[in-house]
Protein backbone atom coordinates (compact mmCIF):
# COMPACT_ATOMS: atom_id res chain seq x y z
CA UNK A 1 0.00 0.00 0.00
CA UNK A 2 1.81 3.58 -0.95
CA UNK A 3 0.59 5.36 2.22
CA UNK A 4 0.05 2.70 5.03
CA UNK A 5 3.13 0.53 6.06
CA UNK A 6 3.04 -2.44 4.46
CA UNK A 7 4.89 -4.59 7.27
CA UNK A 8 3.30 -6.44 9.36
CA UNK A 9 3.45 -8.66 12.53
CA UNK A 10 0.75 -11.00 13.86
CA UNK A 11 0.56 -13.49 16.28
CA UNK A 12 -0.18 -17.35 15.18
CA UNK A 13 1.94 -16.67 12.41
CA UNK A 14 3.44 -19.69 10.70
CA UNK A 15 7.53 -20.75 10.23
CA UNK A 16 8.01 -21.78 6.99
CA UNK A 17 10.46 -25.01 7.87
CA UNK A 18 10.96 -27.31 10.84
CA UNK A 19 14.80 -26.26 11.40
CA UNK A 20 13.55 -23.00 11.85
CA UNK A 21 11.22 -23.79 14.47
CA UNK A 22 14.05 -25.49 16.12
CA UNK A 23 16.10 -22.40 15.75
CA UNK A 24 13.88 -20.04 17.31
CA UNK A 25 13.95 -19.21 20.85
CA UNK A 26 10.77 -19.02 23.22
CA UNK A 27 11.06 -15.65 23.31
CA UNK A 28 10.78 -14.74 19.52
CA UNK A 29 7.57 -15.82 18.92
CA UNK A 30 5.07 -13.33 18.21
CA UNK A 31 1.82 -13.83 20.43
CA UNK A 32 -0.71 -11.72 22.21
CA UNK A 33 1.44 -11.99 25.65
CA UNK A 34 4.67 -9.86 23.97
CA UNK A 35 3.01 -8.02 21.34
CA UNK A 36 0.48 -5.17 21.16
CA UNK A 37 2.85 -3.62 23.83
CA UNK A 38 3.10 -0.59 21.88
CA UNK A 39 1.00 2.11 19.37
CA UNK A 40 3.47 0.86 16.48
CA UNK A 41 2.80 -2.32 17.43
CA UNK A 42 -0.96 -1.70 16.77
CA UNK A 43 -0.21 -0.26 13.59
CA UNK A 44 1.43 -2.97 12.20
CA UNK A 45 -1.16 -5.53 13.34
CA UNK A 46 -3.65 -3.24 11.84
CA UNK A 47 -1.72 -3.02 8.64
CA UNK A 48 -1.78 -7.15 8.79
CA UNK A 49 -5.66 -6.91 8.74
CA UNK A 50 -5.95 -4.03 5.76
CA UNK A 51 -3.14 -6.89 4.20
CA UNK A 52 -6.15 -9.22 3.38
CA UNK A 53 -7.91 -6.80 1.16
CA UNK A 54 -5.05 -7.13 -1.54
CA UNK A 55 -4.03 -10.91 -1.00
CA UNK A 56 -1.12 -11.08 -3.70
CA UNK A 57 -2.81 -14.47 -5.51
CA UNK A 58 -5.49 -12.12 -6.59
CA UNK A 59 -8.74 -13.59 -4.37
CA UNK A 60 -9.55 -10.12 -3.55
CA UNK A 61 -9.45 -6.95 -4.83
CA UNK A 62 -6.61 -7.41 -6.57
CA UNK A 63 -8.00 -9.32 -9.01
CA UNK A 64 -10.98 -11.46 -8.25
CA UNK A 65 -13.33 -9.28 -6.58
CA UNK A 66 -13.74 -6.99 -10.04
CA UNK A 67 -12.91 -10.26 -12.57
CA UNK A 68 -13.39 -14.09 -12.10
CA UNK A 69 -15.53 -13.86 -8.51
CA UNK A 70 -18.08 -11.29 -10.09
CA UNK A 71 -19.16 -12.75 -13.57
CA UNK A 72 -22.69 -10.36 -14.99
CA UNK A 73 -23.59 -9.15 -18.00
CA UNK A 74 -20.99 -6.77 -17.72
CA UNK A 75 -17.95 -8.78 -19.49
CA UNK A 76 -17.38 -12.44 -20.91
CA UNK A 77 -13.79 -14.06 -20.80
CA UNK A 78 -11.79 -14.39 -23.72
CA UNK A 79 -11.50 -17.88 -25.35
CA UNK A 80 -12.79 -19.12 -22.45
CA UNK A 81 -14.87 -22.45 -23.43
CA UNK A 82 -13.66 -25.17 -20.70
CA UNK A 83 -15.63 -25.88 -17.29
CA UNK A 84 -13.79 -23.25 -15.29
CA UNK A 85 -14.95 -20.91 -12.62
CA UNK A 86 -14.63 -17.71 -15.52
CA UNK A 87 -17.09 -19.55 -17.37
CA UNK A 88 -19.37 -20.38 -14.09
CA UNK A 89 -18.84 -24.04 -14.18
CA UNK A 90 -17.55 -25.12 -11.17
CA UNK A 91 -18.11 -26.89 -7.60
CA UNK A 92 -17.64 -26.82 -4.24
CA UNK A 93 -13.87 -27.97 -4.61
CA UNK A 94 -13.23 -25.21 -7.01
CA UNK A 95 -9.93 -23.33 -5.57
CA UNK A 96 -10.62 -19.40 -5.71
CA UNK A 97 -13.50 -19.44 -3.93
CA UNK A 98 -12.34 -21.66 -1.32
CA UNK A 99 -9.55 -18.99 -1.11
CA UNK A 100 -11.40 -15.77 -0.99
CA UNK A 101 -13.94 -17.61 2.10
CA UNK A 102 -10.05 -18.40 3.65
CA UNK A 103 -8.88 -14.60 3.23
CA UNK A 104 -11.66 -13.45 4.54
CA UNK A 105 -11.72 -15.37 7.69
CA UNK A 106 -7.78 -14.76 8.17
CA UNK A 107 -8.84 -11.07 8.03
CA UNK A 108 -11.56 -11.30 10.33
CA UNK A 109 -9.39 -13.16 12.91
CA UNK A 110 -6.26 -11.14 12.82
CA UNK A 111 -9.00 -7.97 13.23
CA UNK A 112 -10.26 -10.09 16.37
CA UNK A 113 -6.67 -10.60 17.37
CA UNK A 114 -6.29 -6.37 17.45
CA UNK A 115 -9.32 -5.68 18.81
CA UNK A 116 -8.32 -7.98 21.56
CA UNK A 117 -4.98 -6.06 22.66
CA UNK A 118 -6.05 -2.88 21.58
CA UNK A 119 -5.99 -1.34 25.02
CA UNK A 120 -2.91 -2.92 26.23
CA UNK A 121 -0.20 -0.31 25.47
CA UNK A 122 -0.07 3.32 26.72
CA UNK A 123 -0.90 5.57 23.73
CA UNK A 124 -2.81 8.53 22.51
CA UNK A 125 -6.39 7.58 22.93
CA UNK A 126 -7.48 9.29 19.83
CA UNK A 127 -5.38 7.55 17.94
CA UNK A 128 -6.05 4.31 20.11
CA UNK A 129 -9.67 4.73 18.86
CA UNK A 130 -9.34 4.88 15.39
CA UNK A 131 -7.45 1.75 15.48
CA UNK A 132 -10.08 -0.26 16.88
CA UNK A 133 -12.80 2.19 14.76
CA UNK A 134 -10.68 0.71 11.74
CA UNK A 135 -10.23 -2.94 12.89
CA UNK A 136 -14.38 -3.01 13.70
CA UNK A 137 -15.34 -1.63 10.33
CA UNK A 138 -12.78 -4.09 8.40
CA UNK A 139 -13.81 -6.88 10.71
CA UNK A 140 -17.66 -5.56 9.38
CA UNK A 141 -16.50 -5.75 6.10
CA UNK A 142 -15.11 -9.13 5.37
CA UNK A 143 -17.95 -10.80 6.81
CA UNK A 144 -20.06 -8.28 4.14
CA UNK A 145 -17.64 -9.87 1.77
CA UNK A 146 -18.64 -13.54 3.07
CA UNK A 147 -22.29 -13.03 3.69
CA UNK A 148 -22.67 -11.35 -0.09
CA UNK A 149 -20.87 -14.28 -2.04
CA UNK A 150 -21.97 -17.15 0.67
CA UNK A 151 -24.98 -16.59 2.28
CA UNK A 152 -25.10 -16.86 6.15
CA UNK A 153 -21.66 -18.34 7.22
CA UNK A 154 -20.08 -18.83 10.92
CA UNK A 155 -20.06 -15.94 12.78
CA UNK A 156 -16.85 -16.09 14.69
CA UNK A 157 -16.08 -12.75 16.49
CA UNK A 158 -13.15 -13.76 18.89
CA UNK A 159 -9.78 -14.76 18.07
CA UNK A 160 -8.72 -18.18 17.13
CA UNK A 161 -6.02 -19.39 20.18
CA UNK A 162 -5.74 -22.71 19.40
CA UNK A 163 -6.24 -25.03 16.20
CA UNK A 164 -8.29 -27.68 18.50
CA UNK A 165 -11.45 -24.97 18.91
CA UNK A 166 -14.93 -26.47 18.80
CA UNK A 167 -15.51 -25.25 14.99
CA UNK A 168 -19.17 -23.21 14.69
CA UNK A 169 -22.59 -23.47 12.58
CA UNK A 170 -23.21 -21.18 10.25
CA UNK A 171 -25.12 -18.01 11.52
CA UNK A 172 -28.69 -17.06 9.57
CA UNK A 173 -28.18 -13.78 7.14
CA UNK A 174 -29.81 -11.24 8.96
CA UNK A 175 -27.87 -12.41 11.90
CA UNK A 176 -24.68 -11.50 10.09
CA UNK A 177 -25.72 -8.78 8.87
CA UNK A 178 -26.80 -7.36 12.60
CA UNK A 179 -23.22 -8.18 13.70
CA UNK A 180 -22.03 -6.12 10.25
CA UNK A 181 -24.36 -3.07 11.21
CA UNK A 182 -22.92 -3.34 14.96
CA UNK A 183 -19.44 -3.17 14.12
CA UNK A 184 -19.69 -0.51 11.43
CA UNK A 185 -21.83 2.25 13.20
CA UNK A 186 -19.77 1.75 16.65
CA UNK A 187 -16.57 2.35 13.70
CA UNK A 188 -18.29 5.43 12.92
CA UNK A 189 -17.70 7.19 16.36
CA UNK A 190 -14.54 6.00 16.41
CA UNK A 191 -12.27 6.59 12.99
CA UNK A 192 -10.47 9.75 11.85
CA UNK A 193 -11.96 11.62 9.54
CA UNK A 194 -10.78 11.97 5.92
CA UNK A 195 -9.06 15.60 6.07
CA UNK A 196 -6.88 13.84 8.58
CA UNK A 197 -5.14 12.04 5.42
CA UNK A 198 -3.47 13.26 2.57
CA UNK A 199 -4.64 9.60 1.26
CA UNK A 200 -7.51 7.95 0.97
CA UNK A 201 -6.90 4.18 1.45
CA UNK A 202 -7.52 4.44 5.14
CA UNK A 203 -11.25 4.11 6.27
CA UNK A 204 -12.23 6.93 7.21
CA UNK A 205 -15.51 8.20 8.55
CA UNK A 206 -17.13 9.02 5.24
CA UNK A 207 -16.14 5.70 4.33
CA UNK A 208 -17.81 3.91 6.93
CA UNK A 209 -20.92 5.94 6.52
CA UNK A 210 -20.32 5.12 2.60
CA UNK A 211 -20.39 1.19 2.89
CA UNK A 212 -23.19 1.32 5.73
CA UNK A 213 -25.40 2.79 3.21
CA UNK A 214 -24.30 0.12 0.35
CA UNK A 215 -25.17 -2.41 2.94
CA UNK A 216 -28.56 -1.35 4.24
CA UNK A 217 -29.19 -0.92 0.92
CA UNK A 218 -28.18 -4.78 -0.04
CA UNK A 219 -30.68 -5.67 3.56
CA UNK A 220 -33.83 -3.85 1.72
CA UNK A 221 -33.31 -6.06 -1.03
CA UNK A 222 -32.71 -10.11 -1.96
CA UNK A 223 -31.99 -12.36 0.23
CA UNK A 224 -33.61 -10.15 3.44
CA UNK A 225 -36.25 -7.73 2.16
CA UNK A 226 -35.91 -5.87 4.86
CA UNK A 227 -37.41 -2.54 3.27
CA UNK A 228 -37.17 -0.61 6.63
CA UNK A 229 -33.90 -0.42 6.39
CA UNK A 230 -34.30 1.87 2.76
CA UNK A 231 -34.25 4.56 5.33
CA UNK A 232 -31.30 3.62 7.00
CA UNK A 233 -29.33 3.69 3.94
CA UNK A 234 -31.04 6.90 3.16
CA UNK A 235 -29.84 8.31 6.50
CA UNK A 236 -26.20 7.21 5.75
CA UNK A 237 -26.23 8.17 2.28
CA UNK A 238 -27.29 11.86 3.47
CA UNK A 239 -24.50 12.29 6.19
CA UNK A 240 -21.83 11.52 3.22
CA UNK A 241 -23.30 14.07 1.26
CA UNK A 242 -23.63 16.87 4.20
CA UNK A 243 -20.35 15.76 5.29
CA UNK A 244 -19.00 18.58 2.61
CA UNK A 245 -16.14 16.51 2.20
CA UNK A 246 -16.65 15.07 -1.22
CA UNK A 247 -17.66 15.74 -4.82
CA UNK A 248 -17.37 15.20 -8.21
CA UNK A 249 -14.37 15.33 -9.94
CA UNK A 250 -15.29 17.07 -13.00
CA UNK A 251 -13.53 14.49 -15.74
CA UNK A 252 -14.54 11.51 -15.55
CA UNK A 253 -11.58 10.06 -16.97
CA UNK A 254 -8.95 11.55 -14.43
CA UNK A 255 -11.12 9.43 -11.83
CA UNK A 256 -9.00 6.46 -13.18
CA UNK A 257 -5.71 7.84 -14.79
CA UNK A 258 -5.27 9.17 -10.97
CA UNK A 259 -5.18 5.62 -9.80
CA UNK A 260 -2.83 4.37 -12.82
CA UNK A 261 -0.68 7.39 -12.25
CA UNK A 262 -0.43 6.37 -8.21
CA UNK A 263 -2.27 10.15 -7.28
CA UNK A 264 -4.95 10.38 -4.98
CA UNK A 265 -8.22 11.89 -5.13
CA UNK A 266 -9.99 12.12 -1.70
CA UNK A 267 -13.18 14.27 -3.06
CA UNK A 268 -14.21 11.40 -5.47
CA UNK A 269 -12.96 8.60 -4.31
CA UNK A 270 -13.49 7.89 -0.67
CA UNK A 271 -12.06 4.68 0.36
CA UNK A 272 -9.44 2.87 -1.99
CA UNK A 273 -7.89 -0.69 -1.61
CA UNK A 274 -4.05 0.34 -2.06
CA UNK A 275 -1.62 -1.81 -4.33
CA UNK A 276 2.07 -0.80 -3.84
CA UNK A 277 5.06 -1.96 -5.94
CA UNK A 278 5.30 -4.19 -9.12
CA UNK A 279 6.06 -7.72 -7.37
CA UNK A 280 9.59 -8.13 -8.66
CA UNK A 281 10.72 -6.69 -5.31
CA UNK A 282 10.58 -8.00 -1.74
CA UNK A 283 6.88 -6.42 -1.20
CA UNK A 284 4.11 -8.75 -2.38
CA UNK A 285 1.38 -6.16 -2.10
CA UNK A 286 0.84 -5.54 -5.92
CA UNK A 287 -2.39 -5.89 -7.89
CA UNK A 288 -3.25 -6.53 -11.83
CA UNK A 289 -6.06 -3.76 -12.00
CA UNK A 290 -6.08 -2.43 -15.14
CA UNK A 291 -3.62 -5.60 -16.60
CA UNK A 292 -6.56 -8.24 -15.75
CA UNK A 293 -9.16 -5.92 -16.89
CA UNK A 294 -7.21 -3.98 -19.40
CA UNK A 295 -6.51 -2.44 -22.41
CA UNK A 296 -5.05 -5.01 -25.03
CA UNK A 297 -1.27 -4.54 -25.06
CA UNK A 298 1.62 -6.86 -26.41
CA UNK A 299 4.16 -3.84 -25.71
CA UNK A 300 5.96 -3.95 -22.08
CA UNK A 301 7.36 -0.55 -22.40
CA UNK A 302 3.22 0.91 -22.88
CA UNK A 303 1.90 -2.11 -20.67
CA UNK A 304 1.10 -5.40 -21.31
CA UNK A 305 -2.49 -6.67 -21.47
CA UNK A 306 -3.90 -10.09 -23.21
CA UNK A 307 -7.02 -7.64 -22.38
CA UNK A 308 -8.66 -10.93 -21.16
CA UNK A 309 -12.05 -9.11 -20.18
CA UNK A 310 -14.34 -9.03 -23.13
CA UNK A 311 -17.77 -6.42 -23.15
CA UNK A 312 -20.84 -7.46 -23.96
CA UNK A 313 -22.72 -5.43 -26.83
CA UNK A 314 -25.17 -5.06 -23.84
CA UNK A 315 -22.97 -2.93 -21.88
CA UNK A 316 -21.68 -1.14 -25.05
CA UNK A 317 -25.40 -0.43 -25.84
CA UNK A 318 -26.29 1.31 -22.36
CA UNK A 319 -24.77 4.04 -23.32
CA UNK A 320 -25.32 7.09 -25.64
CA UNK A 321 -22.83 7.73 -28.61
CA UNK A 322 -22.26 10.97 -26.90
CA UNK A 323 -21.75 10.01 -23.14
CA UNK A 324 -18.24 10.36 -22.22
CA UNK A 325 -18.24 7.35 -20.10
CA UNK A 326 -18.23 4.90 -22.89
CA UNK A 327 -15.39 5.30 -24.41
CA UNK A 328 -13.31 5.28 -21.50
CA UNK A 329 -15.26 2.38 -19.28
CA UNK A 330 -15.06 0.52 -22.71
CA UNK A 331 -11.63 0.85 -24.75
CA UNK A 332 -12.79 2.29 -28.13
CA UNK A 333 -8.91 1.11 -29.33
CA UNK A 334 -6.38 -2.14 -28.72
CA UNK A 335 -2.25 -1.42 -29.34
CA UNK A 336 -1.33 -3.44 -31.82
CA UNK A 337 2.69 -4.31 -32.64
CA UNK A 338 4.42 -4.82 -35.90
CA UNK A 339 6.17 -8.48 -35.96
CA UNK A 340 8.42 -7.58 -38.72
CA UNK A 341 9.45 -3.81 -37.09
CA UNK A 342 8.55 -4.42 -33.72
CA UNK A 343 6.61 -0.96 -33.94
CA UNK A 344 3.83 -0.54 -31.49
CA UNK A 345 0.72 1.77 -32.66
CA UNK A 346 -2.80 2.68 -31.41
CA UNK A 347 -5.51 1.07 -33.68
CA UNK A 348 -9.03 1.60 -33.09
CA UNK A 349 -11.64 -0.78 -33.28
CA UNK A 350 -14.37 -0.34 -36.33
CA UNK A 351 -17.90 0.40 -35.58
CA UNK A 352 -18.81 -3.20 -36.09
CA UNK A 353 -16.30 -4.41 -33.35
CA UNK A 354 -18.45 -4.08 -30.48
CA UNK A 355 -17.63 -7.95 -28.88
CA UNK A 356 -13.74 -7.10 -29.66
CA UNK A 357 -13.22 -4.53 -27.01
CA UNK A 358 -12.07 -4.76 -23.65
CA UNK A 359 -12.75 -2.70 -20.26
CA UNK A 360 -10.58 0.74 -20.63
CA UNK A 361 -11.38 2.57 -17.31
CA UNK A 362 -7.70 1.38 -15.54
CA UNK A 363 -4.80 2.40 -18.94
CA UNK A 364 -1.14 1.11 -18.40
CA UNK A 365 -0.17 3.75 -20.50
CA UNK A 366 -0.21 6.06 -17.73
CA UNK A 367 1.47 4.02 -15.38
CA UNK A 368 4.56 5.70 -13.58
CA UNK A 369 6.45 2.46 -11.93
CA UNK A 370 8.80 0.93 -14.78
CA UNK A 371 10.06 -1.39 -15.24
CA UNK A 372 6.32 -2.11 -15.86
CA UNK A 373 5.35 -6.05 -14.85
CA UNK A 374 3.27 -8.15 -16.96
CA UNK A 375 1.12 -9.33 -14.49
CA UNK A 376 1.39 -6.77 -11.64
CA UNK A 377 0.92 -3.10 -10.77
CA UNK A 378 0.21 -0.60 -8.36
CA UNK A 379 -2.74 0.82 -9.00
CA UNK A 380 -5.21 1.30 -6.72
CA UNK A 381 -8.72 -0.24 -6.52
CA UNK A 382 -11.83 2.11 -5.69
CA UNK A 383 -14.18 0.01 -3.72
CA UNK A 384 -16.29 3.32 -2.83
CA UNK A 385 -16.60 6.89 -4.84
CA UNK A 386 -18.76 9.78 -4.49
CA UNK A 387 -20.67 9.11 -7.43
CA UNK A 388 -21.75 5.68 -6.18
CA UNK A 389 -23.19 7.83 -3.06
CA UNK A 390 -25.11 9.84 -5.01
CA UNK A 391 -26.57 6.85 -6.73
CA UNK A 392 -27.79 5.23 -3.40
CA UNK A 393 -28.90 8.57 -2.42
CA UNK A 394 -31.61 8.22 -5.32
CA UNK A 395 -32.58 4.64 -5.04
CA UNK A 396 -33.02 4.60 -1.25
CA UNK A 397 -34.49 8.67 -1.59
CA UNK A 398 -37.28 6.93 -4.22
CA UNK A 399 -38.18 3.65 -2.14
CA UNK A 400 -38.79 5.61 0.93
CA UNK A 401 -40.70 8.29 -0.76
CA UNK A 402 -43.02 6.37 -3.42
CA UNK A 403 -41.89 8.67 -6.04
CA UNK A 404 -38.74 9.97 -6.99
CA UNK A 405 -38.66 13.16 -5.57
CA UNK A 406 -36.60 16.34 -6.71
CA UNK A 407 -33.56 15.13 -4.26
CA UNK A 408 -33.53 12.05 -5.72
CA UNK A 409 -33.13 13.89 -9.56
CA UNK A 410 -30.34 15.91 -8.56
CA UNK A 411 -28.39 13.02 -7.41
CA UNK A 412 -29.05 11.07 -10.38
CA UNK A 413 -28.58 13.83 -12.78
CA UNK A 414 -24.99 15.34 -11.26
CA UNK A 415 -23.53 11.97 -11.70
CA UNK A 416 -25.02 12.11 -15.66
CA UNK A 417 -23.78 15.76 -16.30
CA UNK A 418 -20.39 14.73 -15.23
CA UNK A 419 -20.75 11.86 -17.82
CA UNK A 420 -21.55 13.98 -20.51
CA UNK A 421 -18.78 16.60 -19.90
CA UNK A 422 -21.63 19.08 -18.47
CA UNK A 423 -21.64 21.77 -15.53
CA UNK A 424 -22.53 19.32 -12.79
CA UNK A 425 -25.03 21.59 -10.67
CA UNK A 426 -26.55 23.27 -14.07
CA UNK A 427 -29.82 21.45 -15.36
CA UNK A 428 -29.77 20.48 -18.66
CA UNK A 429 -32.64 18.54 -20.22
CA UNK A 430 -30.19 16.89 -22.53
CA UNK A 431 -28.79 14.83 -20.00
CA UNK A 432 -30.64 15.05 -17.65
CA UNK A 433 -33.24 11.83 -16.41
CA UNK A 434 -36.23 12.36 -18.10
CA UNK A 435 -38.73 14.26 -16.02
CA UNK A 436 -41.92 13.40 -14.57
CA UNK A 437 -40.87 9.38 -14.58
CA UNK A 438 -42.73 7.07 -12.19
CA UNK A 439 -41.24 4.87 -9.23
CA UNK A 440 -40.43 2.00 -11.33
CA UNK A 441 -39.54 3.11 -14.37
CA UNK A 442 -37.20 5.99 -11.98
CA UNK A 443 -35.30 2.55 -10.47
CA UNK A 444 -35.15 1.30 -13.64
CA UNK A 445 -33.64 4.14 -15.27
CA UNK A 446 -30.88 4.24 -12.27
CA UNK A 447 -30.44 1.01 -12.45
CA UNK A 448 -29.07 1.38 -15.90
CA UNK A 449 -26.96 4.38 -14.58
CA UNK A 450 -25.24 2.38 -12.06
CA UNK A 451 -24.35 0.02 -14.77
CA UNK A 452 -23.21 3.14 -16.74
CA UNK A 453 -21.63 4.93 -14.09
CA UNK A 454 -19.90 1.97 -11.92
CA UNK A 455 -19.36 -0.21 -14.94
CA UNK A 456 -16.60 -2.86 -14.34
CA UNK A 457 -15.69 -1.87 -10.60
CA UNK A 458 -17.18 -5.50 -9.12
CA UNK A 459 -20.50 -4.02 -8.01
CA UNK A 460 -22.70 -5.01 -11.14
CA UNK A 461 -23.41 -8.82 -9.98
CA UNK A 462 -23.86 -7.32 -6.64
CA UNK A 463 -26.56 -5.05 -7.93
CA UNK A 464 -28.19 -7.65 -9.85
CA UNK A 465 -28.72 -9.60 -6.91
CA UNK A 466 -30.02 -7.63 -4.33
CA UNK A 467 -32.75 -6.08 -7.28
CA UNK A 468 -33.16 -9.97 -7.97
CA UNK A 469 -32.88 -9.67 -11.52
CA UNK A 470 -29.16 -11.89 -11.37
CA UNK A 471 -31.16 -15.10 -13.06
CA UNK A 472 -33.01 -13.09 -15.67
CA UNK A 473 -30.34 -10.93 -17.22
CA UNK A 474 -27.90 -13.64 -17.37
CA UNK A 475 -30.72 -15.71 -19.19
CA UNK A 476 -31.51 -12.49 -21.77
CA UNK A 477 -27.80 -12.34 -22.10
CA UNK A 478 -27.01 -16.27 -22.71
CA UNK A 479 -30.13 -15.68 -25.27
CA UNK A 480 -28.37 -12.32 -26.96
CA UNK A 481 -25.02 -13.12 -27.28
CA UNK A 482 -26.05 -16.99 -28.64
CA UNK A 483 -28.36 -14.99 -31.51
CA UNK A 484 -26.56 -11.88 -32.09
CA UNK A 485 -22.79 -11.74 -31.64
CA UNK A 486 -20.79 -12.90 -34.27
CA UNK A 487 -20.17 -16.39 -34.74
CA UNK A 488 -16.40 -15.62 -33.07
CA UNK A 489 -17.52 -14.67 -30.26
CA UNK A 490 -20.63 -16.74 -29.25
CA UNK A 491 -18.79 -18.59 -26.50
CA UNK A 492 -19.36 -15.47 -24.42
CA UNK A 493 -22.94 -16.96 -23.79
CA UNK A 494 -20.93 -19.60 -21.65
CA UNK A 495 -20.96 -18.17 -18.09
CA UNK A 496 -24.74 -17.23 -19.01
CA UNK A 497 -25.93 -20.25 -19.99
CA UNK A 498 -23.90 -21.96 -17.28
CA UNK A 499 -25.96 -19.77 -14.14
CA UNK A 500 -28.59 -21.23 -12.82
CA UNK A 501 -30.42 -20.49 -9.45
CA UNK A 502 -27.79 -21.90 -7.36
CA UNK A 503 -24.79 -19.23 -8.77
CA UNK A 504 -26.91 -16.34 -6.15
CA UNK A 505 -24.40 -17.41 -3.87
CA UNK A 506 -20.92 -19.46 -4.22
CA UNK A 507 -20.85 -23.37 -2.41
CA UNK A 508 -19.48 -23.19 1.00
CA UNK A 509 -15.92 -24.30 0.17
CA UNK A 510 -15.31 -28.01 0.43
CA UNK A 511 -12.00 -27.41 2.53
CA UNK A 512 -14.82 -26.15 5.13
CA UNK A 513 -16.85 -28.64 5.26
CA UNK A 514 -14.55 -31.54 5.72
CA UNK A 515 -13.26 -29.79 8.84
CA UNK A 516 -16.32 -28.44 10.03
CA UNK A 517 -19.15 -30.78 10.70
CA UNK A 518 -21.36 -28.32 11.72
CA UNK A 519 -21.15 -26.00 8.62
CA UNK A 520 -24.34 -27.10 6.04
CA UNK A 521 -23.86 -26.68 1.70
CA UNK A 522 -25.54 -24.23 0.00
CA UNK A 523 -28.47 -25.39 -2.07
CA UNK A 524 -27.91 -27.50 -5.46
CA UNK A 525 -24.25 -27.45 -4.54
Amino acid sequence: MKRILILFVLAGSMLSACNKFLETKPEDFVTPDNYYNTEADLDRALNGVYNRLVDNFGRMYSRGLFSFLSISDEFFYKNITITNLKVMDFDAGQLDVGKLWEVAYQGIDRANILLENVDKPKMDETRRKAIKGEALFLRAYFYFVLVDNFGGVPLKLVSTKNPLEKYLPRASVADVYASIVNDMKAADTLVSDISSYAYNERVTKTAVEGVLARVYLTMAGEPLKDVAKYNDALIYADKVINSGKHSLTSDYSRIFINHSENKYDLQECIWEIGMYGNQLGNTQLAGAVGIENGVECTDDKIGYSTGPLKITARMFGLYAATDLRRDWAIAPYKYVTNATTGVTTKTPYTAAQIYDRTVGKWRREYETITPKNRNYNSTNFPVLRYSDVLLMKAEAETQVSGAPTAAAYDAINKVRRRGYGKPINTPDATVDAPAGLGKADFLTFLQDERARELAFEGLRKHDLIRWGLYLSKMQSLAVDISTNAPSGFRYGANAAKNITARNLVFPIPNTEITVNHLVTQNPNW
